[in-house]
C-alpha cells in the first residue's frame, strides 16, 4: 500500500509540474500579447494625429514624415468615420462578399464594441472623426498561439502518459506470465512424484484413512499448477454450472478454516450455466472467500448468493469482517494493494483480470462499511 502511494504521489507531482509549466507558459505569452496590443494602440494614436496634420495641413506645412506615418500602417485594419457616421475611408480591411458597405459598417460595430476607438476632433472644420482599428492579424495569432501551444502541450503529456502507461502495463503482464509459467513448471515434477507415492501407499496401505486426503491434497497442487500455467493465455471456456463451481470452493475452503466461521452458500433451483473456465473461476472465488476469513479474524459469516439477471448472473459474497473504507473500493483490485501485514497484494487484481480479460465478465465492491463487512459481486454472462 505504501509502495502505491509513493507512485502515486510521484504522478500526481509529475502532473502539477507539467500543469504548472504550462499554466506560466500561457501567462508569459498573454503578458506579450498585452504588450503587443498597448504598441498598437500607441501606433494607432500617433496615426489618428498624423491624420488629423494631414487634414489641417496648408501649403507651408511639411508633410513628408505625417505621409510616412500614415502609409507606415500596412498591418493595422482602419475604418475612418465621420460625424454622420457614414464610413469616411479605411485601410487593411479585407471586404467579403459583394456588399462593401455593409461589411464595412459591421466591421466597424465590431471594433466599437471591442472599445478600438480613437475621436479625432477637426476644430477648424467643426466636425470630427472616429478611427476604429482593430488588432492586427498578427497579434491575434499571437493571442491564439498560446492556448493551441497549451492545447498540444496537453494532448503530449497524455499521449506520454498513456504510452508510458502501457509499456508498463505490457512489461507487467510479461513478468507475471513468466512467472506463472515458470512457477507451473517448476511444480509440475514434484506434484508428478506425490501423485506416484501416494498411488503406492494407497496400494501397500488400502485401509488407511489419511491416504485418500493426502491424494486429495495433491490434486489440489495439480489443480493450482494448472491454473497458473492458463496465465497469459486464452483459456478455454466451456458451459458450467456456478452452483457446482461454488459448491467446490466452499467445501474445500470450509474443511480448512475454524469451526467459528460459518460458509452460506444460497444456490439457485435449477442449473445456471455459463461460459468459464473453472480452475480459474474457482481460483478467483477462493481468493474472496480467504480475504473474508482474514477480515474476520477467523471469526464470522460468508455468505453466497447467485441472483439470475437477464443475460447475466450475478454472484454475491459477503463476509461479516472489518469492511472496506469507500475511498478504497477501487484501489483493492491494484497491485500491491493491501491492509495485511503480510501479503503481495497480487489476489484481487489477478481476480480482476481472471473475470473481466478472460470472462468478459465484471467484478467489484458492491457495499462495504466499516466494521460492518464487505460485499464483492461478480457478473459473468449467460
Amino acid at each position: 500500500m505504501e509502495w502505491i502511494n509513493r507512485t502515486k504521489t510521484v504522478k500526481i507531482t509529475l502532473i502539477v509540474v507539467a500543469v504548472l509549466i504550462g499554466v506560466a507558459s500561457l501567462v508569459f505569452s498573454n503578458y506579450l500579447v498585452r504588450e503587443l496590443s498597448k504598441e498598437e494602440e500607441r501606433r494607432m494614436e500617433v496615426w489618428t494625429e498624423a491624420m488629423r496634420t494631414f487634414n489641417n495641413a496648408d501649403e507651408t506645412t511639411d508633410l513628408n514624415l505625417v505621409l510616412t506615418v500614415i502609409k507606415g500602417n500596412n498591418t493595422i485594419p482602419v475604418i475612418v468615420l465621420n460625424d454622420k457616421g457614414a464610413i469616411e475611408s479605411y485601410v487593411n480591411v479585407a471586404i467579403h462578399g459583394t456588399d462593401t458597405l455593409g461589411c464595412l459598417m459591421r466591421r466597424a460595430a465590431r471594433m466599437r464594441d471591442a472599445d478600438h476607438i480613437i475621436r479625432m476632433d477637426m476644430p477648424e472644420a467643426n466636425t470630427w472623426y472616429d478611427v476604429c482599428y482593430d488588432d492586427s492579424t498578427l497579434l491575434k495569432l499571437l493571442g491564439a498561439y498560446p492556448y493551441i501551444q497549451f492545447s498540444v502541450f496537453v494532448v503530449f503529456v497524455l499521449v506520454a502518459l498513456f504510452a508510458l502507461l502501457s509499456m508498463k502495463r505490457g512489461e507487467q503482464d510479461r513478468v507475471w506470465v513468466g512467472l506463472s509459467k515458470e512457477t507451473a513448471h517448476q511444480l509440475g515434477t514434484p506434484i508428478s512424484s506425490l501423485m506416484a507415492w501416494t498411488e503406492i501407499l494407497g496400494q501397500n496401505y488400502p485401509d488407511d484413512k489419511l491416504i485418500p486426503e493426502m491424494g486429495k491434497d495433491v490434486h489440489r497442487l495439480e489443480r493450482i499448477a494448472e491454473r497458473f500455467s492458463k496465465i497469459g493465455s486464452a483459456p478455454e471456456l466451456t458451459p458450467e454450472d456456478v452452483n457446482v463451481s461454488l459448491s467446490r470452493v466452499a467445501e474445500y475452503i470450509g474443511h480448512r478454516t475454524s469451526d467459528r466461521v460459518s460458509i452460506v452458500c444460497h444456490y439457485t433451483d435449477h442449473p445456471i450455466e455459463v461460459p468459464m473456465n473453472s480452475p480459474l473461476f474457482e481460483w478467483v472465488v477462493e481468493n474472496l472467500f480467504k480475504n473474508a476469513v482474514d477480515a474476520m479474524d477467523g471469526a464470522g459469516s460468508i455468505t453466497t448468493d447467485i441472483i439470475p439477471s437477464g443475460d447475466k448472473v450475478c454472484i454475491d459474497i459477503t463476509d461479516t469482517g472489518k469492511g472496506i473504507p469507500k475511498s478504497h473500493w477501487k484501489n483493492v483490485f491494484s497491485p500491491g494493494f493491501t491492509t495485511k501485514k503480510r501479503g503481495w497484494g497480487l489476489g484481487l487484481s489477478l481476480a480482476k483480470r481472471i473475470i473481466e480479460e478472460y470472462h468478459d465478465g465484471h467484478i467489484y465492491v458492491r457495499r462495504s462499511e466499516p466494521g460492518a463487512g464487505t460485499t464483492f459481486r461478480i457478473e459473468l454472462r449467460r
